[in-house]
C-alpha cells in the first residue's frame, strides 16, 4: 500500500507518512514493541495483509495453518470489523526471555455491535525486527477504568476469567 498524507490511524497524531507508513512500505523496522504493536493496528485498519503477515513471529500459532490460511483469515478480519481508535495503556521492556510486553484497548465495531478489547501482547525480536509472538484478550465491554488499566491490573482480570 503506498502511505498517504493523513493521521496516522495509530492514534500517534502524526501523519501516516511519518508515523508507520515506512514501516508498511519496508523502508524500516519498527525500534521497539510499542511502534509494532501501533503499526500492526494500523495495517488492521489499511487491510495490510503483507505487512501483518511479514511481523507476524515464526513461532505464531496462526502460522502453522500456513500463510495463504492466514492471509484469507486477514481479508475476512478486514471484511468484517471497522476500527475505532487504539490507546496503548502500559507496556514492559525486555525481560531475561526477551519478550517485550504491550497492554493497549482497541476500539472495534462488528456492524453494530461494539467488539473492543484490551490485549496484554507479547512481541519478540526474530532476526529481522520485532515480531507479534501471542496475546491474552478480553472484551472491553464491562471492564471498569479500562483507560487507566495496568499490565499487573489486567494480569488479575484474567486470572479471575479464567
Amino acid at each position: 500500500m503506498r502511505p498517504t498524507t493523513s493521521d496516522c490511524p495509530c492514534g500517534s497524531k502524526r501523519d501516516y507518512v511519518d508515523c508507520c507508513g515506512p514501516y508498511h512500505a519496508g523502508e524500516r523496522e519498527a525500534p521497539d514493541a510499542i511502534a509494532l504493536m501501533r503499526s500492526r493496528y494500523s495495517a488492521f485498519v489499511r487491510g495490510d495483509d503483507e505487512y501483518l503477515l511479514r511481523t507476524l513471529h515464526p513461532d505464531h500459532a496462526d502460522r502453522e495453518a500456513g500463510d495463504p490460511a492466514v492471509r484469507r483469515s486477514l481479508k475476512e478480519t478486514f471484511r468484517r470489523y471497522r476500527y475505532g481508535g487504539l490507546r496503548v495503556l502500559d507496556h514492559r521492556l525486555p525481560g531475561s526471555d526477551g519478550l517485550a510486553e504491550v497492554l493497549f484497548h482497541a476500539r472495534v465495531r462488528e456492524g453494530s455491535r461494539d467488539r473492543s478489547f484490551v490485549e496484554r501482547s507479547y512481541f519478540a525480536l526474530d532476526g529481522g525486527g520485532w515480531r507479534y509472538l501471542a496475546g491474552d484478550m478480553l472484551p472491553s465491554a464491562g471492564l471498569k477504568g479500562v483507560e487507566s488499566l495496568t499490565l499487573e491490573a489486567f494480569e488479575k482480570l484474567l486470572e479471575a476469567s479464567r
